[in-house]
């Protein structure tokens, strides 16, 4: 059997995900969609960056194939590499050679956590070219109308070594994702997790005063996610404070000072 006989329904979203639009990003990404434009969505962790993947492939009918990327990510993880089996050595490809076969939505997650030798491999599946070069094999894959190439990070967590690159990040356009408004993300807290409509608003509350310590102490607030989190504890039954402290505080910060003031800012609500 052929390792790269793969099919696309492996990486269909087969059912929709929740996902409701802040503003015109789905508009926007069709749009890019249609003219073979890669995509680099901008914004904190948690905010819905991959929902918002899995919706748009869901929506134009296309495999996803994620990424998460990290520190040892290398070129060969990417594309592939050559694997001894028992009978013989037999090339195997990768998630990103794997998507341009099949015509898949490729999604790159937190791509400056890649090293940067490795993020090279991208730049001729971003540009007009749209193929990927095999150097092990001397192949040369190129891209079907229908794949799509997307990347996203955390702009909030910038520095010297985990920057984007121009080079790279002028090939795509970019989407910024920020938190929901208030309204909005009452609304996915309930309808993701089944608490009540007046508990939500209490934890969207809670989640604007950490946001206000980004910069002070915190280096992100708590995350939509976070907020789903907790309200899913409490629906099962675990008190409203001890399930913001678990799902929330302690997974904002290590600190104890200000593990003591979000807790305290928790006590005022809950």
């Amino acid at each position: 059997m052929d390792a790269n006989a793969v099919s696309a329904q492996e990486y269909r979203v087969k059912h929709e995900p929740y996902y409701e639009a802040q503003g015109d990003e789905i508009v926007l990404f069709e749009a890019a969609y249609s003219n073979q434009i890669p995509v680099l969505l901008k914004g904190p962790t948690g905010c819905g960056k991959t929902r918002f993947m899995e919706h748009m492939a869901w929506r134009l009918r296309r495999p996803l194939v994620t990424v998460s990327c990290h520190d040892d990510l290398t070129a060969s993880d990417l594309v592939g590499r050559f694997l001894i089996t028992a009978a013989e050595t037999a090339w195997v490809d990768g998630p990103l050679a794997r998507a341009v076969r099949i015509g898949a939505i490729c999604y790159l997650d937190e791509i400056v956590e890649a090293r940067k030798d490795t993020t090279v491999v991208i730049h001729p599946l971003a540009d007009d070219r749209r193929v990927l070069p095999v150097e092990k094999t001397g192949e040369l894959l190129k891209a079907p109308a229908e794949f799509c190439l997307a990347i996203s990070y955390n702009p909030g967590y910038q520095s010297v070594l985990k920057d984007l690159k121009q080079s790279t990040r002028q090939r795509f356009i970019a989407m910024e994702f920020g938190y929901p408004a208030p309204d909005l993300e009452r609304r996915i807290i309930v309808r993701e997790s089944g608490i009540g409509p007046e508990t939500a608003e209490r934890l969207v509350k809670f989640a604007e005063m950490t946001r206000n310590l980004k910069g002070n102490g915190l280096d992100e607030g708590a995350s939509t996610r976070l907020l789903v989190h907790a309200a899913k504890l409490m629906v099962t039954g675990i008190d409203p404070r001890r399930a913001c402290r678990s799902a929330i505080a302690e997974s904002l910060t290590d600190d104890a000072e200000m593990l003591a003031a979000i807790v305290e800012l928790n006590t005022s609500l809950f």
